[in-house]
């Protein structure tokens, strides 16, 4: 950790001051407007780095009791631009030599909606308001969208099946956590990394959620034969587990979908241990297990 670690929790101004401050700083990187979430906030992207080569993507908050991931990637972020601007090294790479033909995209927070409904309660939805009070009367447990669906359940990779077992386990309709829609890609949010994996060719994607210090490679018989040692290589230099989700969690997420999409490497890196949302506390923690296997993730 290279700079002072005052950790705070990013909701929508802190996020958007914190970038600010990044790109007023560090003039080699540059933030993209990818898309509009149900509430059209934007959906942001951060670029370092140049696409002479299929870059790697980093994406968090997906959920929105998951906000940490979204601290975690900026702090990450703030962090390797330190290192590039001071010409340095990590894992034994110059970035500065690594960026000329390289490039880093992060999306800090994929589902802002959903980030403020939990941090800041339904009023934070606009519209939306009144339907997600009708569905929870308490947020602090909120992972959805604005409009109930479960964002890592909207992937069309197996989305029907997993449609089934939500059906299983009492799913059907708009819900705080696991609905996963009318049908895949039924959401800006995930529409939106549809669309930037059609322009952009990444060479893997690493979907960052929590908690578990857990790490998932796999998808059905799509997956690349390179996907296991990569995932243990992540492992080797976090201690988190290599391990295959059950339940709803077989299929129908980011990593899933882009594994079946590309037959390219996709990850779920499950940050930090307890339960969610973590306490921003955790942070400095889950940065410091996870800083080299994040390295290692962008660079491989």
């Amino acid at each position: 950790m290279l700079e002072k670690f005052n950790a705070i929790s990013m909701d929508e101004n802190n996020r958007k001051e914190f970038i600010e401050k990044l790109i007023k700083k560090y003039k080699f990187i540059k933030q993209e407007v990818l898309s509009k979430s149900l509430c059209q906030r934007d959906i942001n992207y951060i670029q370092i780095g140049n696409l002479d080569r299929a870059p790697v993507l980093f994406v968090g908050a997906t959920h929105g009791m998951e906000w940490i991931t979204s601290s975690l990637l900026l702090y990450f972020l703030r962090d390797i631009c330190n290192i590039f601007e001071n010409n340095g090294r990590i894992v034994g790479v110059n970035l500065k030599s690594f960026f000329k033909k390289n490039a880093l995209i992060v999306i800090p927070c994929l589902n802002p909606d959903g980030v403020e409904i939990q941090i800041n309660g339904a009023s934070s939805a606009g519209k939306y308001s009144h339907d997600i009070l009708k569905l929870s009367d308490n947020t602090n447990f909120w992972q959805a969208n604005a409009r109930g669906v479960d964002i890592n359940h909207n992937f069309d990779a197996g989305w029907e099946e997993v449609h089934e077992l939500e059906q299983k386990a009492k799913i059907f309709n708009p819900a705080p956590t696991r609905y996963g829609g009318e049908k895949p890609f039924s959401e800006p949010e995930s529409l939106a990394i549809k669309e930037i994996c059609n322009k952009i060719k990444f060479r893997h994607v690493i979907s960052f959620h929590s908690q578990g210090r857990e790490i998932f490679w796999d998808y059905a018989n799509f997956t690349p034969k390179e996907s296991l040692p990569m995932a243990q290589l992540m492992s080797y230099g976090s201690n988190y587990s290599v391990s295959r989700p059950t339940g709803l969690a077989i299929g129908a997420g980011l990593k899933d979908w882009f594994i079946k999409e590309f037959n390219r490497p996709g990850f779920t890196i499950e940050v930090g241990l307890g339960s969610n949302p973590l306490p921003i506390s955790d942070l400095p923690k889950i940065f410091d297990e996870l800083f080299e296997s994040m390295a290692l993730a962008m660079i491989i």
